[in-house]
């Protein structure tokens, strides 16, 4: 997190109100430049399972692999400044894990919010295997909505700190080879596409589908051969024309597209 003075408070306080007395929430803070940090430290003053973490960092995934090192618990889940959780998320993650064996991914839905807080689409990353992954762009798209056993990184590796906007998609690609994968159907996570935020302006520029169809090539290797030769097919007959399916698959991103459109007109 850099500069998350906006939403800071409100996120820390969806941590407070899930009244999971199993949680930790680390903080990991780049050295901001506003009030993020001392909003923390009032907030934490009073909530002992908050614990703040300000320093230099070289990007998201380095912080990310920084707070996987110094949480205590078995169960990780990272949660962006402007996003959040429903009402008692926590609670359920920590029953699902009770019965989960070792080296588990669980995920649910997630609202996508766009920056006018008008909803885009629901995200329900089912049926969760890497075909459908790639060919469907059927993928978690925020963390909010998923939690996984900590020793799975030593198993799938950390976060690659080369990669500053696909970390999460990379790392669960890796985790999917060696994961105990679990969906559960109902909405757990709220991710908001804010204006300015690097992920939209990828989104907007059309880079996110670049880079997502590089990111399949590297993992292409993975698939079995009838899951090669489907995703081949499909390919070929896509064309240059990914747009189209990505815009099919998420309705509500045409939409959001149109509006920017007609308001710059």
């Amino acid at each position: 997190m850099f500069n998350g003075e906006k939403y800071i408070e409100h996120c820390l306080q969806n941590v407070i109100d899930q009244q999971c007395p199993d949680v930790e929430h680390i903080v990991m803070d780049g050295q901001s430049l506003d009030l993020t940090a001392l909003v923390v430290k009032r907030v934490a003053a009073k909530n002992p399972h908050i614990r703040l973490f300000s320093e230099a960092d070289n990007g998201q995934s380095d912080a990310m692999n920084k707070g996987v090192a110094l949480a205590r618990g078995e169960v990780i889940g990272f949660l962006n400044v402007d996003d959040y959780y429903e009402p008692g998320v926590l609670n359920r993650v920590v029953e699902h894990f009770k019965t989960l064996p070792k080296h588990s991914f669980l995920v649910a839905n997630c609202q996508v919010w766009d920056q006018h807080n008008q909803p885009v689409m629901l995200n329900r990353p089912v049926p969760f295997n890497e075909v459908n992954f790639m060919i469907n762009y059927n993928f978690p798209f925020n963390p909010s909505a998923y939690f996984y056993h900590k020793s799975l990184h030593a198993k799938a590796g950390l976060y690659d700190v080369e990669d500053h906007y696909l970390m999460d998609i990379d790392f669960i690609f890796r985790m999917m080879k060696v994961a105990n994968v679990k969906h559960v159907d109902e909405l757990w996570g709220h991710y908001r596409q804010v204006e300015g935020s690097k992920t939209l302006q990828e989104i907007q520029s059309g880079r996110n589908l670049k880079k997502l169809d590089k990111l399949f090539a590297k993992y292409f290797h993975h698939l079995c051969i009838s899951q090669k030769i489907r995703f081949g097919l499909h390919r070929k007959l896509a064309g240059k024309n990914n747009w189209i399916l990505f815009y099919l698959k998420n309705p509500g991103q045409l939409f959001v597209q149109l509006r920017k459109k007609l308001a710059g007109a």
